[in-house]
């Protein structure tokens, strides 16, 4: 396995699958592991720590199973660095498998990489990921995605989603979930980064009404939030509302109410014990049928099902999400 670093790499978009590999040797894996550079120097990542490199990229002696390439905060100037490109060129060369980790997927598609293939990286990137690069299918909820010999990851963690899948093709599932367990994650998170913070990933309301409806939504999602409630709160018709929607948030009324709720219960399944009645009702969904149906219709998983998944990587799904 080879890890392709540079300054201001994103520490863990290193270490992450690093975990994985090294932990797999416990469980009869045979990784040897080292970190290259462009210039074999070592390198400050973009937390600030000393990263050692083992040597250059030039200087990897052999082919690799696995070439990882992680991404950084400065990607918009590292996809114009044709030293780390050519890097990237090379070691995919020399390599079985090629996989990028978050915004990694900008350096795969500078180099050409991806051009004609599905990819993803981290949600805020990959709009700008589909326009820079027109050649490549930008797969935004994934966590991983499989086209060919490469693979690319989402956001930060998910590169040990990624790394995960690439045990259970090398050493099998039982290898990969003990290797899971041992770290205590997910041998399969349920569902993509459509589980990610509704608040944090919409667009932002330029209507100061529009706003007070939002922030109403996100502080009591079991309160009344119809399209008629709504438009009384913010003072202007169903179909005003249904348009103000539609601008600036570019979804519907329902179905923004339903992801924060999604959201909120969520969170009550991670973190209490709480029957589904009651998670139902402290999120608006009312019913546990309710609950269950939106819950497989949003993540393709049943509450209960989500609750165990969370807390234990048993019962976990053998393949991943691609």
């Amino acid at each position: 396995m080879t890890v392709l670093v540079f300054p201001g790499v994103r520490l863990l978009d290193v270490t992450g699958p690093i975990e994985v590999f090294t932990t797999a040797n416990d469980f009869g894996g045979r990784y040897r592991v080292r970190t290259v550079s462009p210039d074999g120097a070592d390198v400050v990542t973009a937390a600030g720590t000393g990263m050692r490199v083992d040597m250059s990229a030039a200087q990897v002696p052999d082919a690799s199973d696995v070439v990882v390439v992680p991404g950084g905060p400065e990607w918009p100037s590292l996809i114009k660095d044709d030293t780390l490109l050519d890097a990237v060129r090379a070691l995919d060369a020399r390599s079985r498998r090629t996989a990028s980790i978050c915004t990694g997927a900008f350096l795969l598609a500078a180099a050409g990489l991806l051009d004609g293939r599905r990819a993803t990286t981290h949600w805020r990137f990959a709009d700008q990921l589909a326009l820079r690069y027109p050649k490549v299918t930008v797969e935004a909820d994934s966590l991983f995605v499989r086209d060919g010999h490469v693979m690319t990851s989402a956001g930060v963690s998910s590169g040990i989603d990624l790394s995960l899948a690439l045990v259970e093709e090398h050493l099998g599932a039982d290898t990969a979930r003990a290797v899971a367990k041992d770290m205590v994650v997910f041998m399969q998170r349920p569902g993509g980064q459509s589980q990610f913070s509704v608040r944090t990933h919409s667009p932002r309301a330029h209507q100061e009404m529009l706003r007070r409806v939002l922030d109403a939504v996100a502080e009591d999602p079991s309160a009344e939030h119809t399209l008629a409630a709504m438009a009384r709160r913010a003072g202007v018709s169903t179909r005003h509302m249904t348009r103000l929607f539609h601008d600036e948030m570019t979804t519907t009324p329902a179905r923004y109410v339903e992801q924060v709720r999604m959201e909120a219960a969520q969170a009550l399944l991670e973190g209490g014990d709480d029957p589904m009645a009651t998670v139902a009702r402290r999120t608006g969904f009312g019913s546990p049928e309710s609950l269950r149906r939106a819950f497989t219709r949003n993540l393709g998983i049943t509450p209960g099902a989500y609750r165990t998944r969370f807390r234990t990587t048993d019962g976990a799904g053998d393949t991943a999400r691609v």
